[in-house]
């Protein structure tokens, strides 16, 4: 069966959260690198955390990944992107670049996932008024 270009839109959408988990923030803190500790530190948690903070959002993203458990992990990643946005609030930082951000990658996150998942869609549908 081909897949519709609603189908195709959500892939893509997905791949792009994906990439940039990847990249952005799972890699530097797999990698070790100084800036994940640094990062962390400034945000007033412990740099011990940044090992086990990129094993969550790996395990959650691999969830969010795999078809049949997509939606726990998308649901798992929201909680995490939840507790980055508050330590956001929690210290202070800009609303739109900082303190949102977690939900602007949240709305992309859920938006690959309802445009890709006709379940989904079902379970949540758009209505034009």
């Amino acid at each position: 069966m081909k897949a519709s270009p609603m189908v195709w839109s959500g892939r893509v959408l997905t791949g792009l959260f994906a990439l940039f988990m990847l990249g952005a923030s799972i890699a530097p803190k797999f990698m070790g690198m100084p800036i994940a500790a640094q990062t962390l530190v400034d945000l007033g948690w412990s740099a011990e955390w940044v090992l086990p903070i990129g094993m969550m959002e790996f395990g959650f993203l691999a969830l969010y990944l795999y078809p049949r458990t997509s939606v726990l992990g998308a649901v798992m990643m929201t909680g995490l992107l939840g507790g980055a946005m508050a330590t956001q609030v929690r210290i202070g930082n800009p609303l739109f670049s900082h303190q949102l951000f977690g939900l602007y990658l949240g709305l992309i996150m859920w938006g690959g996932l309802w445009l890709r998942d006709s379940q989904l869609r079902a379970l949540f549908p758009f209505r034009r008024a």
